[in-house]
């Protein structure tokens, strides 16, 4: 059993182990083969006999589950976050892939909102307007708006606050041709700050709105 489970052990260390040189699209499809890879071979020897030879059609099957499943970020992702990254140049905000295969855009208090105000800040507007045409262009995405506060005031003030600035940016998104029902939001206060609250720098940092756009997955799959 020792044998067949280091099989399965190895099947994974191999199939990561390519990962380095890839681009964040191919390395989301191997690291998604090579978990499935790795837990076929597993599976495949752990349930009847046949050994190696059981081990590597577990792999197999594994793998192509696995690489189906880790392939969420698709080309369309990709172009969407080009074209953010171009968008907000020089603006500040923050644009990522997460490891969850969601396009992540950090936006700072300094262009989004004013100090214990949800109104949408004028350096906010250009920002939303390239983002509400990215999204029309790719309505297949779903989007989630998370607003956050430092620890300023007391939590009677920041959760609602919190709400009311992920909720201001849904509706500007909306406003802009964005369907309603692609939107998810929450407010979190101050209860994730991403630094110390020690500094006026830092509780600037931590009075934010994130932004994600996962791609849906095709009706039918898991």
């Amino acid at each position: 059993m020792h044998n067949k489970l280091a099989i399965g052990t190895l099947v994974l260390a191999t199939a990561l182990g390519g990962c380095a040189n890839m681009n964040e699209t191919q390395r989301g499809t191997a690291t998604g083969a090579a978990v499935g890879a790795g837990l076929g071979a597993v599976l495949g020897a752990a349930t009847g006999g046949g050994g190696g030879r059981r081990a590597a059609i577990g792999a197999a099957i594994g793998g192509v589950a696995g690489g189906v499943a880790g392939n969420v970020w698709s080309k369309r992702m990709e172009e969407q976050k080009r074209q953010m990254e171009q968008a907000t140049q020089g603006t500040g905000v923050e644009v990522s892939q997460t490891a969850d295969n969601r396009l992540k855009l950090d936006i700072p208090s300094d262009i989004s909102f004013a100090t214990n105000s949800a109104n949408i800040s004028p350096a906010f507007r250009p920002v939303l307007d390239k983002f509400a045409s990215s999204l029309n262009q790719n309505p297949g995405t779903t989007v989630t708006i998370i607003g956050h506060t430092d620890n300023t005031g007391s939590d009677a003030i920041n959760n609602p606050l919190s709400v009311n600035r992920a909720a201001r940016t849904r509706d500007y998104l909306i406003d802009r041709g964005v369907s309603s029902n692609r939107f998810s939001i929450d407010g979190r206060g101050s209860r994730e700050p991403i630094v110390s609250n020690d500094s006026a720098a830092h509780r600037a940092q931590n009075r934010r709105v994130e932004i994600y756009v996962a791609e849906q997955q095709p009706a039918g799959t898991r």
